[in-house]
């Protein structure tokens, strides 16, 4: 079997694998609270929404409905279309939620299975978990340390501004790691640090409105998808340990 059929035939079972893990996971954690920060979302949704007086005069009301026409086509146009889509709570929302969490974990997992196979490959699950909690660290813990995961009715900076500081955090914490477990000498660790602490430094990009969801809410969410990612990334990294040694002696 070719090396490269074996990092993709592999990254799909794993992937497949912890999607599964993290959907189950994310019932009992995520998922309660997602659904209890949508009520105060769609709350502040409906306090903000203009509302016509009784005492205006008809064409006054017919302009107020018009800028509000408007805006909605503004903010239509801005994101990409017109009413946004959303899967109906239940098995739509369980299948299109464990969808795109199993592409979510190939696309993960062929990161982590590849990257293994350049140090000779995975010989076991726990090396295999070594390499998981590696992943949770760069795309999970590092990142959530400037940008907290965001529960709906929390309002993040600008998303290209995220994404640029998101992208730059992951590869420095991944290349700091990569020193410090390969590294041989005090300059390898020095900058292996500096890698590490550099985007912190720099700092995240932040928010300027309050959530519309309370606090504790917000703090229970960032620490459930902390959780969750934990066991996401370790079901990577035990899967491809465990199975990497069967698909070598294919």
């Amino acid at each position: 079997m070719t090396l490269f059929r074996t990092i993709v035939l592999l990254a799909a079972l794993v992937g497949f694998g912890a999607g599964v893990v993290l959907t189950v996971v994310q019932q009992f954690g995520t998922q309660p609270l997602i659904v209890k920060a949508e009520v105060f979302e769609q709350a502040r949704s409906e306090a903000s929404a203009p509302k016509p007086h009784d005492h205006e005069p008809s064409g006054a009301h017919d302009h107020l409905a018009a800028s509000a026409a408007d805006v909605a086509a503004a903010e239509a146009h801005e994101h990409g279309g017109g009413d946004e889509w959303a899967p109906a709570d239940g098995a739509e929302r369980f299948l299109w939620t464990l969808a795109a969490n199993v592409v979510s974990g190939v696309g993960f997992a062929l990161l982590l299975v590849a990257a293994s196979e350049l140090k000779g490959g995975l010989t076991s699950w726990r090396e295999g978990l070594f390499w998981g909690l590696a992943g949770f660290a760069v795309f999970t813990l590092a990142p959530s340390i400037g940008l907290p995961p965001e529960a709906p009715g929390v309002e993040g900076a600008p998303l290209m501004d995220r994404q640029v500081w998101w992208i730059g955090t992951a590869v420095a914490t991944a290349a700091g790691l990569a020193l410090l477990a390969y590294g041989r000498s005090a300059l390898a660790a020095l900058g292996a640090i500096v890698l590490i602490a550099a985007p912190h430094v720099i700092g995240a990009p932040q928010a300027t409105e309050a959530p519309a969801i309370p606090r504790d809410l917000e703090h229970d969410f960032v620490v459930a998808v902390t959780v969750t990612g934990f066991v996401f990334w370790a079901a990577i990294g035990v899967l491809a340990g465990a199975l990497r040694g069967r698909f070598a002696a294919a």
